[in-house]
């Protein structure tokens, strides 16, 4: 009986993980996927699909889920030690491709879930971002008058905001980090200094105050 009930148990984590995958594969193709093309794609049923998801807001939620796990994973490899402005570069270079995979995710995520949830789902990336940035306010390279909440925000809107550039045929992908760089660097600069240029490896400041080689 034990060896049954675990297999049946088994079987039900292989079609879960199944779907989810699936899930994150079609949505991310295209955000309007049935649950047919999932369950398809998945090699499952409807009804197998349906006894584990008893909704497309929990598909949609569990292949976001899927997706964020995966980009946190890639993320904690990214060195946001040393410089804080470098560290943002390599932040912005890293978490920009994961934006730019899941950008047809993410609008059936907004499509499905509440906004509450899509904040939840990315609290890690935001946690790591308020960290660094706290970390460049302090040593005096990033602005203290407006909330680090606000500066987080900031970034990921001009990342989503690339992502939809590119769709739209405005901007390509190779030239999408250092656009979001840039502009991000110029809203989080103190005001009155002067906004630090990426260029040739090297982050120049007009006055010649802040220089990396």
């Amino acid at each position: 009986m034990g060896s049954k009930s675990t297999a049946k148990r088994a079987d039900a984590l292989r079609s879960i993980d199944a779907i989810v995958k699936a899930a994150a594969e079609c949505l991310g193709e295209n955000p309007e996927a049935s649950l047919s093309e999932i369950a398809r794609a998945a090699g499952v049923g409807r009804v197998t699909l349906y006894a584990h998801f008893a909704s497309r807001a929990e598909v949609v939620d569990a292949a976001m889920s899927r997706a964020v796990d995966r980009g946190n994973q890639a993320l904690d490899a990214v060195d946001l030690t040393g410089d804080p402005l470098l560290a943002l570069a390599r932040y912005v270079e890293a978490g920009w491709h994961l934006v730019d995979q899941a950008r047809a995710l993410l609008v059936a995520a907004q499509r499905e879930l509440s906004p509450g949830r899509i904040r939840e789902l990315h609290n890690g990336p935001a946690a790591r971002v308020e960290t660094l940035v706290a970390r460049g306010r302090a040593e005096g390279v990033f602005r203290t008058d407006l909330p680090i909440t606000w500066l987080v925000n900031v970034l990921h809107s001009v990342m989503h905001s690339a992502a939809d550039e590119i769709r739209a045929g405005r901007l390509t992908s190779e030239h999408a980090a250092g656009h979001i760089t840039a502009t991000v660097l110029a809203a989080f600069a103190p005001p009155g200094k002067p906004v630090p240029e990426p260029g040739a490896g090297a982050w120049r400041a007009s006055d010649g105050n802040h220089r990396q080689a």
